[in-house]
């Protein structure tokens, strides 16, 4: 049974083993939690994983704020004309319509944890600046 936005929200608990991947060959995740896949609202919470000279994605924006906490690995975080070094542990905010990209520049490969105010990550509007 797919969870709505009808449905509500109720306490849960995941392992981010429980869910699928998605994405391709520069960043794949998991979204743990989000109102289409989980009874959950207003949080859009996952992991992603980038590859040694990945991105996250190309540069990009959307209208929603957005947060990264760095979990392994080494970044490079971008935020319209400002640039950070990201290690585990740090926390970053990005504020909605920014653009921003985050590369992987390390020798291993990166884990990050995302976070959106949003019911489900599909209500998250990408808008991508550079195309592949």
């Amino acid at each position: 049974m797919q969870p709505s936005k009808a449905s509500g929200a109720k306490p849960l608990v995941v392992h981010e083993s429980e869910m699928d991947f998605d994405g391709g060959a520069d960043v794949r995740w998991r979204t743990l939690l989000s109102g289409d896949r989980t009874f959950s609202e207003k949080l859009t919470l996952g992991i992603a994983d980038v590859p040694v000279g990945g991105d996250v994605p190309k540069r990009h924006h959307h209208p929603q704020p957005e947060a990264y906490y760095l979990i392994e690995g080494t970044g490079l975080l971008e935020i319209d004309a400002e640039t950070f070094e990201m290690r585990p542990g740090h926390a970053a905010f990005i504020p909605g319509g920014s653009i921003h990209r985050l590369r992987n520049i390390g020798r291993v490969p990166l884990k990050l944890l995302y976070v959106f105010p949003a019911d489900t990550f599909g209500d998250v509007e990408y808008t991508f600046l550079e195309r592949e």
